[in-house]
């Protein structure tokens, strides 16, 4: 049924925030369910129509309208379940992933996390083309199983490694066409880009078709490094985006720095900023002072509730007193995009995940109570991202747009959030995608 090209998903909920005001307005000739009016949901029907949605009729009274032909057309009752736009991952590290087993952090430290990476990567020289291209693969294998539609991935780039990790990442971006969407943001010390290598890296960062990015510290040429930065990117017409603030360090301020000199050199194109921990442990007056700058600059900042609440605040044999999370209410509230995104997967730097959206959703919804109410925190993993990540058409629902989305048998976001949702339907241009997640024995040969 699903394989044909024109039929009716019916009795679906779609977050309102996914739909245009003059249809959701038509919600107000009907008295709504408590759960549809607390999760901010419409009940609909969808048709769908050569790959694309053709129409979305509010459910208004429980009941199939008469332009359904429910009698020469295939339908696919939803049950009242949720369908979300395919997700978009903001923040990833897909070289890293899947080295676990080989290359634990046992201290679950970030200096154990950093000392992981650089054994199996620089010293052991792990990281030859093979063993590349199968780890990565291996996330896009689970990422696109999950429902995931674009993925921005930081690439690791000591000298002895970019020819083989830009070639593999060539060779991925070419192969997973039309099914995600891949970004590249190489991963350096800012002190890069302002030697003399640092202009040819940048060219080599524009024939990728990548953005430029690092990791910031509160150095004292931190702003002669940036000034480089927006510098190089400008000639070269390229987006930037950061590493900020991974630590619990008041201190610590290179988003208020980077926002800063973004607004001072007029940079015009999209900025992002990871992490910015240290936001949170910083003076009401100090962090609103950044959080004003950063909306002021239009700097986009995705958080990675999961990696950060495991590396954080962790030292040996104490609990830990914080989350490790940045400010996202507050950021939110001064009308700053916030995405949530995977960051590291089985990795050093978090041992566990599995390049799932859903997962990432739920855990940041409980770290970060994005709860009571859920409000439009569900676009943190898809229209937001997407935006940021400059990319139309993914991330959201709407009339003639690509049928991707995925069904969920949960009614609402309780139900969404309460189970892992292994039974999803995940459509791509109106077809039901086989769901079947990789094995991780295909990694043995790599891992063991």
């Amino acid at each position: 049924m699903t394989e044909t090209m024109h039929y009716w998903l019916v009795n679906v909920r779609i977050p309102q925030c996914f739909i245009e005001p003059a249809l959701r307005d038509l919600q107000l000739e009907t008295k709504l369910a408590p759960t549809l009016q607390r999760d901010r949901l419409f009940p609909c029907h969808v048709e769908i129509r050569n790959h694309r949605i053709a129409a979305i009729v509010p459910n208004c009274h429980n009941a199939l309208p008469s332009q359904i032909p429910t009698e020469s057309l295939p339908i696919i009752d939803g049950k009242q379940g949720l369908v979300l736009p395919c997700f978009a991952d903001l923040h990833t590290h897909l070289d890293k992933g899947h080295i676990w087993e080989r290359s634990p952090n046992l201290d679950g430290t970030f200096q154990g996390a950093l000392k992981g990476i650089y054994s199996d990567c620089t010293e052991q020289k792990n990281w030859h083309y093979d063993d590349l291209y199968r780890r990565m693969e291996f996330g896009l294998k689970c990422s696109y199983a999950h429902g995931t539609k674009a993925i921005r991935t930081h690439l690791d780039c000591p000298p002895h490694q970019v020819e083989t990790t830009f070639q593999v990442f060539k060779e991925l971006r070419e192969k997973w066409q039309g099914k995600i969407a891949l970004q590249a943001v190489s991963l350096v010390p800012l002190s890069h880009f302002a030697t003399p290598e640092g202009a040819n890296f940048a060219d080599a960062i524009a024939d990728l078709g990548g953005i430029i990015g690092g990791i910031a510290h509160m150095v004292p040429e931190l702003d002669y490094y940036l000034e480089r930065i927006f510098s190089l990117a400008t000639e070269r017409n390229l987006s930037v985006d950061f590493h900020a603030d991974e630590n619990n360090d008041p201190e610590s301020r290179t988003l208020h720095r980077i926002a800063e000199n973004a607004l001072k050199h007029g940079f015009t194109s999209q900025v992002i900023c990871g992490h910015c921990c240290s936001l949170s442990v910083q003076d009401e007056e100090t962090a609103n002072q950044t959080i004003a700058i950063v909306k002021a600059a239009n700097v986009g900042i995705v958080s990675l509730p999961m990696c950060n609440m495991y590396l954080q605040d962790r030292i040996a044999d104490r609990t830990p007193r914080w989350r490790g999370i940045t400010l996202v209410h507050e950021l939110d509230d001064a009308g700053v995009s916030v995405a949530l995104a995977s960051d590291n997967c089985r990795d050093p730097f978090y041992g566990f995940g599995d390049h799932d959206l859903l997962q990432v959703f739920s855990m940041g919804t409980k770290i970060c109570h994005l709860d009571t109410p859920y409000d439009n925190w569900i676009e943190s993993v898809t229209s937001r991202p997407a935006s940021l990540m400059g990319l139309k058409d993914v991330g959201t629902i709407g009339i003639d747009q690509a049928a991707d989305f995925i069904l969920f048998k949960a009614r609402s976001y309780n139900e969404l959030l309460s189970r892992n949702q292994s039974d999803r339907q995940v459509f791509r241009d109106g077809v039901a995608i086989d769901t079947t997640l990789p094995d991780y024995a295909e990694l043995d040969a790599l891992i063991f």
